[in-house]
C-alpha cells in the first residue's frame, strides 16, 4: 500500500511541473473505440453516399449490413472468405504485418480472415468423397488384419528350463 502511495504522490508532482506530459495524456486517449463506432443505418440516399465515402467506398459498391439489431449499423458489407494469406505478400503495404493500407475498410468479422486463423483461399486436395474413402479404406484395412491375424495369438515362446546332463544335480547351495 505505502508503494502505490509513493507512486501516486510521484504522478502528481510530476503532472504538476510537466504540462506536456497532461497534454500528451490527453492526445493518446483519441484511438477509443467509441471513435471507430459505426454510425446510425442509412436511411436515404444522402445518407448512404455520406456512409460510402466515410468507409472508402464507392456509392455503388456500398451496402450495408442489414439492421436487424446486431449493431453494425452504417458498416458496409463486404464479401468475405478469402484470408489475408491469399493476398500478394510482395506488395508493398502500408503495414505488412497485417498485409493492409491505410484507410483500407476491414471486413467485420476481420478476427476470422487474420492470417493466424484457418482460411481456405484455394480448392482443397482431394474432395470430400475421397477423404472419406480413404478414411474408410485405412480403417477397413486395419479390421481386416486385426480380425484376420486374431487366430495367431502372439506371446513370448517359453520353454522347460534346459539343463545338461538331465537328472544329475549340478549345483548345490547347502551347507556342508
Amino acid at each position: 500500500m505505502a508503494c502505490l502511495m509513493k507512486t501516486l504522490k510521484l504522478v502528481k508532482n510530476l503532472s504538476k511541473g510537466n504540462q506536456l506530459l497532461m497534454r500528451q495524456s490527453a492526445r493518446t486517449m483519441a484511438g477509443w473505440n467509441k471513435d471507430y463506432k459505426p454510425g446510425a443505418y442509412p436511411k436515404t440516399e444522402e445518407e448512404r453516399a455520406i456512409a460510402a465515402k466515410k468507409y472508402n467506398l464507392l456509392p455503388e459498391e456500398y451496402k450495408p449490413y442489414a439492421d436487424n439489431g446486431l449493431g453494425y449499423g452504417d458498416y458496409p458489407e463486404l464479401p468475405g472468405g478469402l484470408g489475408v494469406e491469399a493476398r500478394d505478400p510482395y506488395y508493398p503495404y502500408d503495414y505488412p504485418e497485417l498485409k493492409r493500407n491505410f484507410g483500407e475498410t476491414i471486413h467485420a468479422d476481420y478476427d476470422l480472415y487474420s492470417e493466424d486463423r484457418w482460411s481456405q483461399p484455394s480448392q482443397p486436395r482431394f474432395s470430400n468423397s475421397g477423404y472419406w474413402l480413404s478414411f474408410l479404406g485405412v480403417m477397413a484395412g486395419c479390421l481386416i488384419l486385426y480380425y484376420g491375424i486374431d487366430d495367431y495369438k502372439m506371446y513370448r515362446p517359453v520353454a522347460a528350463k534346459q539343463y545338461p546332463g538331465e537328472g544329475r544335480v549340478h549345483y548345490t547351495f547347502e551347507m556342508e
